[in-house]
């Protein structure tokens, strides 16, 4: 005891306490501090951001302007966000084959890595929506009638009444929403890709969005009924009764006038 008060008493023991402290911060800090993961993932992006570059320089900068600014054949695409990219070139529609009314969905051509590369850049150019996470269009736990109630008031009327899809005006459509990634089908809803309108989550929040996308799973699923028998958008059994009834009926009527206006006694007269 009295060899260690002595050495406590020394006159550089209070330096020697102070470097070790030091030493201990400088070690707790290095082991809990999260600014080393935040620059992994800042140099990710950084990476990300600039393949993706190249990437739209190559497929996309020819219709969209080499900084997004868009052209005569193609929108701008600053502030678009991550989502419409991961959403037009996911489902191939994008690079678009030709302009016209409606581009049409494709086998895509681009690696999902490639596209999140892509969308990375041009989220870089503006801010706007962005990819969705599993998470937010998992749709365990959705409210599937709730959904029907919000897909019929604000999507039937141009994908029809279970998504079976539907003419629009001057050449365009609405697409067949049967086996479409929920993924793509939330960044529709986000993005509001060609014709349709967008639904942010101050207008369809996304608890809604989830029901919706349930509904649409569940009227297009393999095990369920079609109680009309045929699929003539969706609209059930007694809209397709009256369509039988009217083209049969109708049917019926021309197959007589052709056998009375072949009959011998019209031939004569």
């Amino acid at each position: 005891m009295k060899k260690l008060s002595a050495r406590r008493r020394h006159p550089l023991a209070a330096v020697v306490v102070l470097l070790l402290a030091l030493a201990a911060t400088g070690g707790l800090y290095a082991a809990f501090a999260p600014a080393g993961k935040a620059q992994a993932d800042e140099t990710a992006q950084s990476l990300a951001i600039e393949e993706g570059k190249k990437l739209y320089a190559v497929g996309c900068s020819s219709c969209h302007g080499t900084g997004g600014q868009g052209g005569s054949d193609g929108p701008p695409l600053v502030g678009v966000g991550s989502a419409a990219v991961d959403f037009q070139v996911g489902t191939g529609r994008m690079p678009a084959q030709q302009p016209g009314a409606q581009v049409p969905k494709k086998k895509k051509i681009y690696t999902q890595a490639q596209i999140d590369q892509l969308a990375a850049y041009v989220a870089s150019l503006g801010p706007g929506p962005i990819t969705p996470t599993e998470e937010q269009y998992n749709t365990e736990g959705a409210n599937i009638a709730k959904g029907g109630d919000l897909f019929r008031t604000n999507c039937a009327q141009c994908h029809n009444f279970t998504g079976e899809g539907g003419a629009l005006t001057s050449g365009k459509y609405a697409p067949s929403l049967e086996g479409v990634d929920p993924k793509h089908l939330y960044e529709a809803m986000q993005t509001g890709p060609q014709n349709m309108p967008s639904f942010p989550d101050t207008i369809l929040p996304e608890k809604e969005k989830k029901d919706i996308i349930s509904y649409i799973q569940t009227v297009n699923g393999e095990e369920t009924a079609t109680p009309g028998g045929f699929a003539l958008g969706g609209l059930g059994p007694v809209s397709e009764g009256l369509f039988g009834w009217i083209f049969g009926l109708g049917s019926c009527i021309a197959v007589a006038v052709w056998v009375a206006a072949h009959t011998a006694k019209a031939k004569k007269s």
